[in-house]
């Protein structure tokens, strides 16, 4: 059983920041015979952005992919830090670190793969979907359920 994060360890939160295939979608890549792409987005992970910027944290994704889907996406829920394209995460959380003059343990990442592990590592709060890589949700605070 997961347990739940220790409310301190929340409690200096200023950004939060997420992966997209995988955290935010399914893990699915939908292809249509001309080749459009598709992405399932869930709704619930859509009210619960909304849920963090009513509370005065700034939300941000960070993702290897780069399509319209997740600049439409973003956009729609009005998510002002789009990092798309991103080969070294970790480089772009620092930069937005930086920016917004906050410390890495002010930040929240949420990944699955491999490529977002050094991210996970460095920040002040770290979580993974359940159905993220046995590596991963090693080295996580929470496996979200």
């Amino acid at each position: 059983m997961q347990r739940k994060p220790e409310r301190n360890l929340l409690r200096n939160i200023r950004l939060v920041a997420t992966d997209v295939d995988g955290v935010l979608t399914d893990a699915g890549m939908y292809y249509s015979e001309s080749g459009d792409e598709w992405k399932k987005f869930n709704t619930r992970d859509g009210m619960g952005i909304k849920l963090l910027q009513k509370a005065g944290l700034i939300t941000a994704i960070v993702t290897q992919e780069r399509t319209r889907l997740v600049a439409r996406r973003a956009e729609k829920l009005a998510i002002p830090e789009l990092h798309q394209g991103v080969m070294d995460k970790l480089s772009v959380i620092r930069d937005m670190a930086e920016r917004h003059e906050i410390s890495l343990r002010q930040i929240a990442y949420i990944g699955d793969d491999v490529n977002d592990m050094e991210a996970l590592n460095a920040v002040g709060f770290s979580a993974t979907p359940a159905d993220g890589l046995p590596q991963v949700r090693k080295i996580v605070d929470y496996v979200v359920d």
